[in-house]
Formats: C-alpha cells, structure tokens, sequence
C-alpha cells in the first residue's frame, strides 16, 4: 500500500486486520489492483497488463511478488500468459464468468461491512468540516470544489445507460470520495478495498446500481449543508438501496 498521509494522517496507522482479519499481502495488493483496473475501464478482457516491472514500480512491491501474484492470478483463469514476440500478460477473454466462480458470500459481507464503517466515519468527520480544510477546497469557501467532481458522477450514472459504465463510474465515486474527505492516503486505501470487492462479490444489477446513486446524490446534498447525520443516513441507506 502507498504509505500517503490523508486527512487522519498516515493511513498505516488503521488497522488493517479488520480487512476480512488481516492486512492484504504484496501478493493480493496485485490482485486488487487489476481487479480495480477491470472495474474501471483501465484493462478490458483481453488487454495485455504492464510488464511485472513497470507494475511493481507502481504499487511499491517487489517484482517477485508482482510476478508470483500474476502466476497464481493465471493459475486462478483471471490471466492469460502468452509467449513470443506478441506475448504477455493478459486479462482473460472471460474474467467475468471466472469471478462469478470465485463468489465467497462471508468475505464479501465483511468487505462491505468496513467499507459502510470507513465511509460512515469519513462522512462523520467531514460534514462539521464545511470551510477550509477539505482538500480543493478555498479558504473560508464551502465545500463545492471537491463536491462538484462528484456531483458530475452522479449526472453521468443518470444519463447512460451502459451498464459497465455504471458500474466504472459508481467505483469512481467512492473512490472520489474518499479522496474528497480523506486525502490522497484515504483514496489509496479505498482502492484496495474496492479491488478486493469487485473479486469476492457478483456486480450488482442496472437497477440497483441507479437505486444507489439517489443516495450518492442525497449525500451530497446533506454534506453541502453540514449535516452529519442525515449525510451518514444516506451512507447507510446505500448498502440497502434496490429497485424502487
């Protein structure tokens, strides 16, 4: 992980045990990684990932560990390795079937269950924070700079009707909203948790993704008004959110 200081400092200070019992090795730091790639349009199915090197370079692991976790992540049918002058490492052509496969119902409930609890107290910690702290924010300004970016997500889930592109812009919230009320650190330590999920849990259907994104935009509003408890209401309200 990016030992990057957000808005609680140094995000090696939380105990990150409480990730499904533990901390994620160097090994499913890679995993998560390319995951969150998939999820996010980075990759496709089919694409060809960087070289060990250049991945190791950007997560800050050893180049062992990137190819080990790469070895085993083909091993699992998640990746292809193709040799020759073409060859590589790819996305599998069926990623998404292999993931289905891959479902652990008990994990991917206490995934989900930290990231309400990181989000909760992220919102909680931030509503009473309206003027001069939060990052993009103009001393002595509301908290429409960081907002705006995230309030434009929400537009974009309005109006498209991919759902891949639902999927990748709703990850994109939480990841930019982490960032918005924790810093670059926070953001860092969302991402693995995002990683982990899109690798444990099945992607949830159009319908509930659009049911999701009224209460994206009922936490916003609740956050531009500094209200913290109607704001974590709505952080809560999301994990059970489904077609009205």
């Amino acid at each position: 992980m990016v030992n990057a200081a957000g808005k609680f400092g140094p995000y090696t200070g939380w105990d990150t045990r409480v990730l499904a019992g533990r901390g994620p090795t160097g090994a499913e730091l890679v995993r998560s990684r390319i995951a969150l790639r998939v999820r996010l349009g980075s990759v496709a199915p089919g694409d060809r990932l960087p070289d060990a090197g250049v991945l190791a370079e950007e997560l800050g692991i050893s180049e062992i560990t990137v190819r080990r976790a790469l070895e085993a992540m083909c091993q699992d049918g998640l990746l292809d390795r193709r040799r020759g002058r073409a060859g590589g490492t790819f996305v599998a052509t069926d990623w998404d079937a292999v993931v289905a496969v891959m479902y652990d119902a008990e994990e991917a409930a206490a995934l989900d269950a930290f990231h309400l609890l990181l989000e909760c107290g992220l919102v909680a910690h931030a509503a009473g924070e309206l003027t001069g702290e939060l990052p993009g924010e103009l001393p002595g300004g509301p908290l429409d700079g960081p907002l705006d970016g995230l309030r434009a997500l929400v537009q974009e889930m309005d109006l498209t009707d991919d759902p891949a592109q639902l999927l990748e812009l709703e990850t994109r919230f939480h990841l930019d909203l982490a960032q918005a009320l924790g810093g670059a650190g926070i953001r860092e330590f969302a991402a693995d948790l995002l990683g982990r999920q899109c690798l444990l849990g099945p992607a949830p259907a159009p319908a509930h993704v659009r049911a999701r994104n009224r209460c994206h935009a009922d936490l916003l509003d609740e956050l531009a008004r500094g209200a913290m408890d109607p704001a974590v209401r709505a952080v809560k309200a999301h994990r059970h959110a489904g077609p009205r």
